[in-house]
């Protein structure tokens, strides 16, 4: 069951395909699997052994799938890390996972190691990733995917899009990050597809690659989404190739998928997951796809709500063969995110239609309550998108001394527009209830954004005069 298994088939049925391709460079699958042995054998000559934890502290380089693959084909653990992270962040990783070794030069990867071409037997249980979670209430926890979690998401993504072998899928998502490390690079090694990389995400340079390399999926987050949209030479590139286009991460607002369908001429699936459900766990499909929901639970996973208010909305729980094994090294944290069914708490709150499917109307921790009525900001954010002049919003609770908390907007205008904030404030006041809208709004040059293009809320700063 061991994941790396993937490539080594991909490599014998395929090897001239191209896996990698980042600029004018391409790697084949042959030459990936033998790059990923010789890091297998480089890690074996200095005494590492299955079950041993490596960091791979890698961009979007063709050294990362090397790396990934390498520490997997030998039986190692793969941690895999942001190269942004600061030293305080690495010793936590380091330290909290046990890494033997840390793998952060691509110069030096995997140089002229002896390759060792044996594939270490594991079991489909055994952890192949310890994924870190982004922090929000604390230090960073290690979510544990299996070799069976993984391999299982990678397969369920390729026949939920249709990914064949003649596919070119677009590397923009960060690999340390459980999206593209799922849905990008195993997904297109599972199926002998070439992954286009991309470092660091540039509109225009996105657009470009598009055309050159004629790409067929493009899997991004909200933000990547709005950027391609608003990007002032879009008309100058040829993006007929597109076939499909994949959103998670976060909501995407209707505002922006109706736009960039209309502009790309190309058919946007929402899907859902987290690190912990690696990641994949409901999806749209063509045949049932309902704009502004998040699908229905993939082929072997169940999903439900937990606690629905009157309204019918509820917590997501989800159970199936991609909930991870639990946190590294932390009973007490498994035990509050997964009961003893096997249900997986998701922090997430969510409505069921007729047909089944999900809408997510906000994430648990976000809700506001103002004067003891609930505010879902993700509501306000999709009015606020809807308004000419705004780029991008997000809307978070503001502490009031009488009411709890007050609704507040950070707002990013697009290129050349204007926008006052009473003009803002009444756009969203003359469609909502009257507890609902902002009544704090100021203007951002940019908001503030995680490794894949998520808005992180926690990161906003609130203007004096916006808190008082």
């Amino acid at each position: 069951m061991n994941l790396a298994a993937n490539l080594t088939a991909t490599a014998a049925r395929d090897g001239a395909r191209p896996a990698l391709a980042l600029g004018d460079d391409e790697l084949s699958y042959s030459e990936l699997d033998a790059a990923g042995a010789r890091v297998a054998g480089m890690l074996r000559a200095r005494g590492l052994r299955p079950g041993d934890r490596v960091g791979v502290m890698l961009p979007n380089v063709s050294q990362f799938a090397m790396a990934y693959y390498g520490v997997l084909r030998m039986g190692g653990i793969v941690v895999p890390m942001n190269p942004l992270l600061k030293p305080r962040e690495v010793e936590h990783y380091v330290s909290d996972s046990g890494a033997a070794l840390v793998l952060d030069d691509p110069a030096a990867l995997p140089g002229d190691s002896e390759p060792d071409f044996a594939v270490a037997e594991r079991d489909g249980d055994d952890t192949a990733v310890i994924l870190y979670t982004s922090g929000t209430t604390g230090k960073p926890k290690g979510a544990e995917l299996t070799h069976a979690n993984l391999a299982r998401n990678a397969r369920v993504m390729r026949e939920l899009i249709s990914v064949e072998a003649t596919d070119v899928i677009l590397g923009a998502l960060p690999l340390f990050h459980s999206f593209g490390q799922t849905c990008g690079l195993n997904t297109a090694v599972a199926t002998g597809a070439c992954l286009a990389l991309i470092p660091r995400f540039l509109p225009g340079d996105v657009l470009e690659l598009i055309e050159r390399r004629r790409v067929t999926v493009f899997e991004g987050v909200p933000t990547m989404y709005a950027a391609l949209l608003n990007a002032d030479d879009r008309d100058r590139y040829d993006t007929a190739s597109l076939r499909v286009c994949v959103s998670g991460g976060a909501a995407l607002p209707l505002e922006i998928l109706h736009g960039f369908e209309t502009a790309f001429g190309c058919v946007v699936l929402e899907g859902y997951g987290l690190s912990e459900t690696s990641p994949v766990a409901s999806f749209n499909r063509p045949q049932l796809r309902k704009t502004g929901s998040i699908g229905t639970p993939v082929d072997g996973v169940e999903m439900r709500l937990l606690d629905p208010t009157p309204e019918g909305v509820g917590e997501i729980a989800i159970r199936g063969h991609n909930v991870m094994k639990g946190y590294w090294r932390n009973a007490d944290a498994t035990r509050t995110a997964i009961d003893g069914d096997g249900w997986f708490r998701s922090g997430d709150l969510a409505r069921i239609d007729e047909d089944g499917c999900y809408f997510i109307v906000d994430r648990k921790k976000e809700l506001i309550i103002r004067g003891g009525y609930n505010v879902y900001p993700r509501e306000i954010e999709e009015i606020l998108y809807e308004h000419p002049a705004v780029r991008e919003a997000a809307v978070i609770g503001i502490p009031h001394p009488d009411l709890g908390e007050e609704v507040g907007a950070a707002v990013a205008l697009k290129a050349g527009a204007d926008a006052g904030e009473a003009d803002v404030r009444e756009f969203v006041r003359s469609q909502v209830a009257a507890y609902k809208y902002p009544r704090r709004v100021w203007f951002v040059d940019e908001l503030p954004k995680g490794p894949t293009g998520k808005i992180l809320k926690r990161a906003i700063e609130v203007p004096v005069e916006a808190a008082t």
